[in-house]
This record gives structure tokens, sequence and C-alpha cells, in this order.
């Protein structure tokens, strides 16, 4: 059986789609989250349908001050730690109140790059190890439509790319993972394209590969490489003209 995998935020559909694909690829899993007993039947699942071993770790991104301690504790290092931590909020919320909008901030940047970095010293120190960050397409570029969530992720994309130019030659490699939109609970009751979207699954098997082949930053459909160039580039008089 493969290393480790570790996987922050194991609650999500997403995150369940990323255990099940790095589970029947033999790897042995550690589901970290809040309340973890809700994740039983996920290691139930996982232990059942691919014979791996699975362990349920208690994990609060919002708590910095116990990342280093849980990194410390962890029962075993892992080969690899993918960070699905993240929470959309509603931008109109965000937009009012200015607290509701440095929850988003720390859930989808401070968070995951506490963590991270105190995981990237451990792999550091040992000289091996692979770190995935789930960011967002939605750092591509500042949206009126949901400003507060692209900049955590986009200053969540800026970390990953400066851990892995600092990690290159210390035998740690950092992947960072743009979905684009994906068929979870966070897109209930929005009204996506269908080329553009997709599903749990895809992205754990894009993940699984993008690790084995160190891949540095991919996008889950390769069009959104076209969509965000494109955005990133219209001329702001343009862009602020513009619904997006």
């Amino acid at each position: 059986m493969s290393g480790p995998v570790l996987i922050l935020g194991a609650a999500s559909g997403m995150a369940r789609a990323v255990a099940r694909s790095f589970a029947e690829a033999g790897h042995a899993i550690q589901l970290a989250a809040r309340n973890v007993a809700r994740l039983e039947d996920d290691a139930a699942d996982l232990r059942t349908r691919f014979g791996t071993e699975v362990s349920l770790l208690e994990f609060d991104a919002l708590a910095l001050d116990s990342h280093k301690a849980f990194v410390d504790n962890l029962p075993t290092l892992p080969e690899v730690a993918i960070c699905a931590v993240g929470a959309m909020g509603e931008q109109p919320q965000s937009e009012a109140d200015p607290q509701a909008a440095a929850q988003v901030i720390r859930a989808n940047f401070e968070g995951p790059a506490s963590v991270l970095a105190h995981l990237a010293n451990a792999m550091e120190a040992r000289g091996a190890g692979t770190l995935v960050g789930i960011s967002s397409v939605a750092g591509d570029r500042g949206r009126a439509s949901n400003y507060v969530y692209g900049s955590a992720k986009a200053g969540f994309t800026a970390f990953l790319s400066g851990l892995r130019n600092r990690l290159a030659k210390k035998g740690v490699h950092v992947v960072t993972v743009l979905p684009g939109f994906v068929k979870t609970a966070m897109l209930d009751g929005i009204d996506t394209p269908g080329p553009l979207t997709a599903e749990p699954a895809e992205v754990g098997t894009a993940i699984l590969k993008a690790v084995e082949k160190k891949k540095n930053v991919i996008y889950t459909r390769p069009i959104w490489r076209v969509v965000m160039a494109v955005i990133r580039n219209i001329p702001e008089p343009v862009f602020k003209k513009t619904s997006l």
C-alpha cells in the first residue's frame, strides 16, 4: 500500500471524491475535518470498497493556534496532503458585514495557508512530500459577483505559487488546483454551463494524476484555461461594464 494521504476539509463532496480516487490507487487515507464523527460512514465505505486503512482526525481550519499541534501529532506524516478547505459565503452578506467577509477570507486563505505552512515545514525537514491546495478560478480576476471569495482564493493561489518555488529544491512538490464549476452542494441553486461544470469524480481523478505527474497548476477541465485567459485580458474599462 502506498503512503498515506491526508485530506483536510474532508466533509465536502469534492473532498470525498478525492479520497475515493486515492484510496482506489492504494493509499491509506487520513480524513480531517470538524466533527469527524459525521465521516464514519465515509470511512467505512472506503475500507469496504477499497480495503484501505482510514483514520479520522479532528481539525478546525479556523483555529490557527491548533495547526502546529495538529501536524506534530499526526499518526504518520502523510506522503500527500490535500487542502480542500473553503467556503464561498454570500457576496451580498460579505459586502454588508465586514465580519462575514473576514470569515470568508479566513476559510479560503488564512486557514488553508496556515496548516499547509506547518505541513510544508514538516515535509521539508523530511525531504519529501506533496502538498495540494484546491484554490479557484475565481482568484484569477476580481469580479463584482464574488470578489470577497475571489480575493481570498487569489491570495491562496499566490501563496501556493510561492510555496512551490520555495520548496522546489527541497524534495517537496506543490500542486495548485483550479477546479472551475463542480457539481457539489456549493453550487446548489446555481445554473452553470455544462461544458464548464465537472463532476466531483473528475476532480479526484485530475488531482491524483497531477500528484503522480508532478504537475504545478491544473484546471480540472482544460477549457477553463482559455476562459480565464480571456477574462484576465479584458481591458478594465470594458470589464467594469460587464456583469461577471
